[in-house]
């Protein structure tokens, strides 16, 4: 019987490679991955202006004094100073923003961090986020209200409580701290707008799974 089997020669052998093709990740995760990346930058930029609304909050509301003199008989005058820890309100907005300031800072770095790995922030940063941002909402909200009770008081007065009003006398004083107020509402706000930015990521993750 006669063989078949051939036998090829290491010389004369071809070798042929073929390609590995890498398989690009689907349309839909490229654009995913966009859009979480968008949403981690919004939320660097959202605890920065927080940072920075909070910041100069504080500094406008220390800095708020003013001294008058007021004359009270022919001959006779006394001297008043006005500053923002003659009043509770203020002293809590201080406090309040302070501390909104320091996690704003801490909370942007993390952000921040976050932002440099491929996947972006985790489900489980985002929802330490919300939890936090819905604290700090709360407490900024106070302090922008108490505080805009006791300067509406200082501007308009009280006629029921016999409150008069100061803002007449002490202008520069009442500018300063009407800014202060104003910085803590857009603080606020930041703070509501990275609640919702939270819980729509996190709400995208878990539905991804």
């Amino acid at each position: 019987m006669a063989s078949n089997n051939t036998t090829s020669s290491p010389h004369g052998a071809v070798s042929m490679e073929v390609p590995l093709k890498t398989s690009a990740p689907p349309p839909e995760y490229a654009s995913r991955g966009s859009s979480f990346k968008k949403h981690a930058v919004l939320d660097v930029f959202l605890r920065v202006v927080l940072f920075a609304t909070a910041l100069a909050g504080i500094i406008l509301m220390v800095t708020a004094e003013q001294t008058k003199t007021f004359l009270v008989a022919p001959g006779v005058s006394i001297t008043r100073t006005a500053k923002f820890s003659h009043s509770p309100a203020y002293i809590y907005f201080v406090a309040a923003m302070s501390v909104a300031a320091l996690y704003g800072l801490v909370s942007g770095l993390v952000s921040v961090f976050a932002l440099m790995k491929p996947g972006g922030n985790s489900a489980k940063l985002m929802f330490h986020f919300v939890i936090l941002d819905a604290l700090l909402l709360g407490i900024v909200a106070s302090t922008t209200g108490a505080s805009g009770g006791a300067g509406y008081i200082g501007l308009k007065g009280n006629s029921h409580s016999n409150w008069n009003k100061i803002c007449n006398r002490y202008g520069s004083y009442c500018h300063h701290f009407a800014a202060g107020i104003l910085l803590s509402l857009i603080s606020a706000i930041s703070l509501l707008l990275l609640v919702w930015l939270s819980v729509y990521v996190l709400s995208k993750k878990i539905a991804r799974r």
